[in-house]
């Protein structure tokens, strides 16, 4: 009877939401609005069980590309409508928004065929470019998907690219191996507000 009761607190969950809406402004003329995505699971199919990046519309549309690239049989959820003008002073689009943005990454994360996909643990859980996270899932870094989503906030990775003699067009100068097969002990605190 306890195994039964222990295997059901156990059940994997993974916990998603997209908040604070922010203003980034690129150069004189040009701005957008970035998201903070929190992520809080105990899935085995994440390096880190909890983690928090910021993302733009445009990288949820790259996004989404590289999921439909990978998985041609799944019907892919849709993203929100791309409004040129939205504003954060207009409440409603920005949480129309945002909620559409945090339905479109739920349902992914409910398909399992697309956990697979080292881009999308990449953009939930590392900070890097799109560049860069196109080139580590390929393996033409010199950190592995592993490294850059246990270690980018560290700087870890912004300094193997700099000591790095691997240039943008060698093959490869390391595995780009996933890792999701051990689980460490992460040392970090809990998401504010998540229990």
């Amino acid at each position: 009877m306890e195994s039964i009761l222990d295997s059901l607190s156990k059940t994997e969950f993974i916990s998603i939401c997209v908040r604070d809406p922010r203003l980034v402004k690129d150069d004189f003329w040009h701005t957008h609005i970035d998201y903070e995505i929190c992520v809080h699971t105990n899935s085995m199919c994440f390096r880190k069980k909890t983690s928090c990046v910021r993302r733009r519309y445009s990288e949820f549309v790259w996004l989404r590309h590289c999921l439909e690239q990978n998985a041609l049989i799944i019907e892919l959820p849709k993203l929100p409508p791309w409004n040129p003008f939205i504003s954060l002073r207009n409440k409603e689009q920005v949480s129309s928004r945002m909620k559409g943005l945090q339905e479109f990454l739920e349902n992914v994360l409910h398909t399992p065929l697309l956990l697979s996909d080292s881009r999308l643990h990449l953009f939930l859980q590392s900070d890097l470019s799109i560049k860069r996270m196109e080139r580590c899932a390929r393996g033409k870094t010199r950190y592995t998907v592993a490294e850059a989503i246990q270690r980018t906030s560290s700087g870890y990775v912004s300094r193997l690219e700099k000591s790095s003699s691997c240039d943008s067009d060698c093959e490869s100068c390391s595995s780009s191996g996933f890792g999701l097969s051990v689980d460490t002990t992460l040392r970090e605190s809990p998401l504010p507000g998540v229990l």
